[in-house]
């Protein structure tokens, strides 16, 4: 029996005869509603960080009010949790049916930004953004059944360097956290040494609670690592609840809150390449959920994940929000915590739509100190480049092409993540692509493996060839 067959199969069969029912398969088990809603607010705290970035980054460059950015991140976190819902539970042919905690992508900052300025800024230029995010989020579910088609292109070795690439590029995102945060890079705060202890802390306190808790607080240790290191800088006056007592209790997302869009044709043809680009991130995603989980994944589960990514981009657009598309902070999660129920993940989405709703509850979860996220985060992402090196077990690294679109990918990858300034002069388009370590150690893995896999499809066949003319017996003499 193979060992991912064998994994399954205990599962199944050591079961607890009280166990809630299942289909079979551990991905598909309904727990208990106080474990569904314990775990499911756990991803919500490691989601919670990343989903706000992106409406702070774009409501601030284009010059938002406070009032119209707050507005922006409900707006973010009702679409996030509905498109969650979408993925995780599924219906049709839409959504992977796995535990993916959908979120906006980071890919499409910088492409939304240069289009919401080249608009003029402010709600006009956030008009000209939905517009192209819904044209984004249907040429993403009109060409999701091609994309899925090219799941024999995403060999171990091309699915593993994407994990890595993640996790590896993403680690920097959480060591700026533990230093106090992106706002304070450059500031005399930066790097002090009691952000340093609360994030130290929170991770020390995340590895004992994984090592001598026990099996049901082993898969909750990341969500009391964040309370506990939230709770001890709240004691010693370092973490800001204010934004709680302004926040109010009810906010309602409204599609078109800021008027109908404009669909003007380079902002939407810029978008529709983000997407592009975001379609590897997702496939890669998804046959990292499937090699944790154990369930299997083939073209069609990444063609419903994928119509999943547009029809919730194409959601995002009407609700005055972003692209969608897998979170790879809750993927570390799923590893870490062993809990593989996708309905704990159709909780998360519920609650995040609540949070969004709610907008004091909100600002409750948004009061978690940078350096304490920080901690958590850096074993998270660590643990998606672990994935990644597991998948990578599976190719053969001694074969030179192989070795290659890893090494290489990881340069390509390094290069933005590194030396952030490398592709300035470039113009905005180029920027897009280039700019981010993910995107690009990405398409640098898959366009090498097609490299690659042509000329030795070629090579191999002319070496057929030349055995077949070597080993033919010569013709009868007078034919």
């Amino acid at each position: 029996m193979a060992p991912q067959a064998a994994r399954r199969t205990m599962r199944t069969t050591t079961r607890s005869p009280h166990s809630p029912r299942t289909s079979g398969h551990p991905v598909d088990e309904v727990l208990p509603l106080p474990r569904l809603t314990l775990y499911g607010f756990q991803h919500v705290l490691a989601f919670y960080a990343g989903a706000v970035l992106v409406p702070v980054l774009l409501g601030n460059s284009l010059g938002l009010s406070r009032q119209e950015l707050v507005y922006l991140i409900n707006a973010d976190l009702v679409t996030a949790g509905i498109a969650t819902v979408i993925q995780a539970w599924g219906f049709w042919r839409i959504g992977a049916r796995l535990p993916l905690v959908q979120g906006a992508t980071f890919t499409a900052v910088s492409p939304m930004i240069a289009i919401g300025q080249g608009a003029g800024g402010g709600t006009a230029g956030l008009l000209v953004v939905s517009g192209a995010v819904i044209t984004a989020g249907v040429a993403t579910f009109l060409l999701a059944p091609f994309a899925g088609r090219l799941a024999p292109y995403f060999p171990p070795v091309v699915t593993g360097t994407l994990l890595t690439v993640i996790g590896v590029t993403l680690i920097p995102v959480a060591l700026q956290d533990v230093g106090g945060g992106a706002s304070l890079v450059g500031h005399s705060g930066y790097g002090d040494p009691a952000h340093l202890a609360y994030a130290g802390g929170t991770l020390a306190f995340i590895l004992l609670v994984t090592r001598f808790g026990g099996p049901f607080l082993s898969s909750v240790a990341v969500l009391l690592g964040l309370v506990g290191g939230t709770t001890v800088a709240w004691l010693l006056g370092d973490a800001d609840l204010g934004a709680v007592d302004e926040a109010g209790w009810l906010g309602v997302s409204t599609p078109f809150h800021y008027g109908m869009p404009h669909f003007a044709l380079f902002p939407m043809l810029a978008m529709v390449v983000v997407m592009l680009i975001t379609m590897v991130e997702t496939t890669g995603d998804v046959y990292a959920m499937g090699e944790i989980t154990g369930r299997d994944v083939d073209g069609e589960t990444v063609t419903r994940a994928l119509r999943a990514d547009g029809m919730a981009t194409v959601l995002g657009g009407v609700l005055n929000s972003f692209p969608y598309v897998a979170f790879a902070e809750n993927i570390g999660l799923v590893r870490i915590s062993r809990v593989t129920s996708r309905f704990v993940v159709v909780a998360a989405g519920i609650l995040m739509i609540a949070l969004g709703l709610v907008p004091k509850a909100s600002a409750v979860v948004a009061s978690v100190p940078h350096p304490v996220l920080g901690g958590a985060a850096v074993a998270m992402f660590g643990m998606v480049a672990t994935v990644g090196i597991q998948i990578l077990g599976k190719a053969d690294l001694k074969d030179e092409r192989n070795a290659l679109i890893l090494a290489v990918s990881l340069g390509a990858a390094m290069l933005p993540t590194v030396v952030g300034p490398f592709f300035e002069r470039m113009p905005t388009e180029v920027r897009a692509v280039l700019g981010s370590g993910i995107t690009l150690g990405s398409l640098t893995a898959v366009l090498l493996n097609l490299f690659f896999r042509t000329r030795a499809d070629r090579r191999s066949q002319k070496e057929i060839d030349w055995d077949a003319l070597a080993t033919e017996p010569d013709p009868a003499p007078g034919r």
